[in-house]
């Protein structure tokens, strides 16, 4: 279980990596990800807090740039979630190929 589980806290670092591509703030991404790629909050907010200590410096450069009119509307976020999932998707049954 400890690769599956850790494959899984990778597949959601991935994308909350994207989700600040698209300069989505904590809570836009905790809601986006718990919508549309059913990820419980708790631990998109657990893996964004782990990043935030990893990566201070960024994530206060980060905080000082957010802008509340860069929100995207529900439905690009959704298109750019479900993009994400599948490019993940396509991106792992790549790896596992490899590893055959």
């Amino acid at each position: 279980m400890g690769d599956s589980s850790a494959s899984y806290i990778h597949m959601v670092q991935h994308l909350i990596e994207k989700c600040l591509i698209f300069n989505m703030t904590k809570e836009e991404c905790t809601e986006a990800l718990s919508k549309h790629a059913n990820i419980t909050p708790v631990i998109t907010s657990t893996v964004w807090n782990e990043l935030e200590k990893e990566n201070k410096e960024f994530f206060e450069a980060y905080a000082q740039s957010k802008r509340k009119d860069d929100r995207m509307s529900d439905e690009e976020t959704s298109q750019m979630i479900q993009k994400m999932i599948s490019e993940e998707s396509t991106s792992k049954d790549s790896d596992d190929h490899d590893q055959d």
